[in-house]
């Protein structure tokens, strides 16, 4: 596991032990790519989508996955392709959620932050029902206090305002939480956020964008996040 405290801008390689400060309470994950390995069943969705609506030919999945991290509107926007991609996207997404794997290690994780008196939030790309439908469907959503989607903010990532709104949920300071995720824009919207960012790089599609995002800490698979969450005094909620 690789810590830093906030980056060295002069040394950007060097690592450091992260010390004092407030007592970590809460933990806030993107999903996809975190939580769950959409990648394949993602795929999938959106080769039926294009097909749809744009037509014959390869769907441009590979260019889509660099903009993982922002809400789908946006990625349309940014590819040029049509909005209206998203309804058989969404349609395809529902239909095959039960076929998306949970990441090996996560459910011991998120229990194991339960039993140490986490509050725990989802702050995701996804529309907020879909994703409360996902993880529905996966049986992970008891482990969560709130789940918030980038329909449910004003500004969708890289922007802060779904981490401050999941702070804002569980009645959290920024120094007092992590945020986990693999791309770019969960990494700046946890520091804009004033929240340690957590990169993890288990399913990053480009793991040089990620470290150029200047994660504060980075874990290689999700046992790794257990030493920087240390047991806090407050019990289990649930």
């Amino acid at each position: 596991m690789r810590i830093r405290t906030e980056p060295d801008r002069d040394d950007p390689d060097r690592d450091h032990p992260v010390v004092g400060g407030p007592m970590r309470s809460v933990v806030i994950f993107d999903l996809d790519g975190v939580l769950v390995d959409s990648h394949e069943v993602m795929g999938r969705a959106f080769a039926v989508a294009y097909a749809e609506v744009v037509g014959p030919g390869t769907a441009p999945f590979a260019e889509y996955q660099r903009y993982q991290g922002l809400y789908f509107p946006e990625i349309m926007r940014r590819m040029r392709l049509p909005l209206e991609m998203e309804e058989p996207f969404v349609r395809e997404s529902y239909r095959l959620a039960d076929q998306v794997p949970v990441v090996d290690g996560v459910a011991d994780l998120l229990g194991t932050l339960r039993t140490r008196g986490f509050r725990l939030a989802v702050a995701t790309g996804k529309a907020g029902a879909r994703a409360r439908a996902l993880l529905t469907t996966l049986d992970l959503i008891r482990y969560f206090d709130h789940v918030v989607g980038s329909d449910e903010v004003v500004n969708a990532k890289p922007a802060p305002d779904i981490v401050l709104r999941a702070l804002d949920l569980l009645d959290a300071a920024p120094d007092t939480a992590v945020m986990v995720g693999d791309a770019p824009a969960d990494i700046r919207s946890a520091r804009s956020a004033g929240v340690t960012a957590v990169a993890a790089t288990w399913a990053t599609v480009d793991e040089d964008d990620l470290m150029a995002a200047g994660p504060d800490l980075v874990v290689h698979s999700p046992h790794e996040l257990l030493p920087i969450c240390p047991p806090v005094s407050v019990p289990d909620r649930r």
